[in-house]
């Protein structure tokens, strides 16, 4: 093979090892928007100079959009949150742990975080949610998004989320 030759081969290897590279970086982080929409069940008691609730939600999350799996663009799975939320005329302090199950049985966990806003019908507020990991598809990937809560009548709630997240 004459020098020629040799380059080209030498940078076809090259280009194909910088293409394998940057697909495999590709699939090691991202970016997914996602919808849920829940029934709550909450109890809230008043104590001292404000009051506590805490419940659960219950409902579907809905990938909106994504850059790529493991969270797949038009896939809906169950959700279910522990929500614990303490009130005081000058505070909100809300936190929310989320289990996701696919069908496939692979799970994927959220911790949400809200100080503005309210729990009331017509209410909600912004906040930060965290991915915390999971099993199957969703082992290793964490991430961190934003948020926006709806509290509607009859005790449905709606959140959009917007994540990045890495493995």
């Amino acid at each position: 093979m004459n020098s020629v030759g040799k380059i080209t081969v030498a940078l076809a290897a090259a280009a194909g090892i910088t293409c394998a590279a940057h697909g495999a970086a590709a699939e090691e982080s991202g970016t997914v928007r996602f919808i849920r929409t829940y029934v709550q069940d909450y109890t809230t008691i008043d104590y001292g100079s404000g009051s506590a609730t805490g419940g659960t939600l219950e409902g579907v999350v809905s990938i909106l959009e994504s850059s790529g799996e493991p969270f797949v663009a038009g896939t809906h799975e169950r959700v279910t949150c522990v929500v614990y939320i303490t009130r005081s005329d000058a505070a909100l302090d809300l936190e929310a742990p989320c289990e996701m199950t696919a069908l496939s049985g692979d799970t994927w966990y959220t911790l949400s975080k809200r100080s503005e806003g309210d729990i009331e019908a017509g209410g909600g507020g912004p906040g930060t949610l965290e991915i915390l990991g999971g099993t199957g598809v969703y082992e290793g990937v964490g991430g961190s998004c934003t948020y926006g809560v709806d509290y509607l009548p009859d005790g449905w709630v709606s959140m959009i989320s917007d994540c990045t997240w890495r493995k």
